[in-house]
This record gives C-alpha cells, structure tokens and sequence, in this order.
C-alpha cells in the first residue's frame, strides 16, 4: 500500500471535533481511500471574550489507487 497526504483546515463554530468531521466529511467527496488524519493545529476566533470560531488542520493520509 501507498499513502499520500494532504493537508486540509476544518472550520466549525461548535467545537473542534465538529471542525474536524466537517473536513473530512468535504474532503470525502473528492477523496477515496481516506485512512488515517492527523491533527495539527487547533485555532480559535475570539470575539470579545467568546470563543466563535473553531479552526482545525488535518493532514489526511489515503490510499493512492494503481
């Protein structure tokens, strides 16, 4: 087996496992074979003193087809 890896950034305003899935749930629709992601940075938007923005990257490893 064959892996590539992209990297990819999740945006959620719930959390960072909402922002996370939202990644891979976009990136699945273009993307087969997806097997392993790994979480990089973790960001935040703060608005006053309110956290309004999640913010994830993800490096997505798949399988490359042959």
């Amino acid at each position: 087996m064959v892996l590539k890896v992209i990297e990819i950034v999740g945006v959620s305003d719930e959390s960072f496992a909402k922002a996370a899935q939202n990644a891979v749930d976009v990136a699945g629709k273009t993307v087969r074979g997806m097997k392993w992601a790994k979480a990089g940075e973790f960001e935040c938007r703060i608005d006053g003193s309110k956290i309004s923005e999640y913010r994830i990257t993800l490096r997505i490893h798949f399988e490359v087809e042959r």
